[in-house]
């Protein structure tokens, strides 16, 4: 089981995906711009996303994290519904890498709330938190389609760097989009800090 810590950032609260967030989830699935600009093909029903939200915490070798709001009032949150996720997957204990994903719902988008919950994510990722030790990773890699600048804008203005490309990887309608692998190493967080 590889259930996360709830981390804290001003702006965000991220806690772990749970059944609750079926509904937001199954909104996210619908958008299609948001499909088109992560590169998804894949169809879902929604019973699939209902079962993908009870248990996905629980899988091994991730971390599914739901970005809520950060605001609080008389210590409670405010507001803990889904404003988007942010995973670690892909986590390799000998090589201390994992992989980073971030979707927000439309409406969150712009907003710095994407900005925020990477930079926590890293944090752990890097150097654990108040509660877990976390998976005190190397390296945190990534792929941001070439339709999608203001995304690579953020992950470049966080330390993420360019490895390499992934020439005509993607579908997009007509034409094709390169997948550009990117990723930052714990000295480089470490750094930026």
């Amino acid at each position: 089981m590889t259930r996360g810590p709830v981390l804290h950032g001003e702006m965000v609260r991220l806690r772990p995906i749970e059944a609750r967030d079926a509904s937001r989830l199954w909104d996210a699935v619908q958008d299609p711009e948001s499909l088109r600009l992560t590169g998804t093909t894949a169809t879902f029903a929604r019973e699939e996303i209902d079962v993908w939200a009870a248990e996905v915490a629980d899988r091994p070798d991730r971390y599914d994290w739901a970005i809520t709001s950060g605001a609080v009032r008389d210590g409670h949150p405010v507001s803990d519904d889904l404003l988007g996720e942010i995973v670690l997957n892909q986590l390799d204990d000998s090589a201390r890498s994992a992989n980073l994903r971030l979707q927000l719902l439309p409406n969150y988008r712009g907003r710095g709330y994407g900005r925020e919950a990477i930079f926590e994510v890293l944090r752990y990722a890097f150097d654990g938190s108040a509660d877990d030790d976390g998976p005190r990773l190397h390296r945190v890699g990534l792929d941001v389609l070439s339709i999608n600048p203001r995304a690579r804008a953020l992950y470049e203005s966080l330390g993420f760097r360019e490895e390499g490309r992934l020439r005509d990887v993607y579908r997009d309608g007509d034409r094709w989009a390169d997948a550009i692998v990117m990723s930052i190493l714990e000295d480089e967080f470490r750094a930026s800090v």
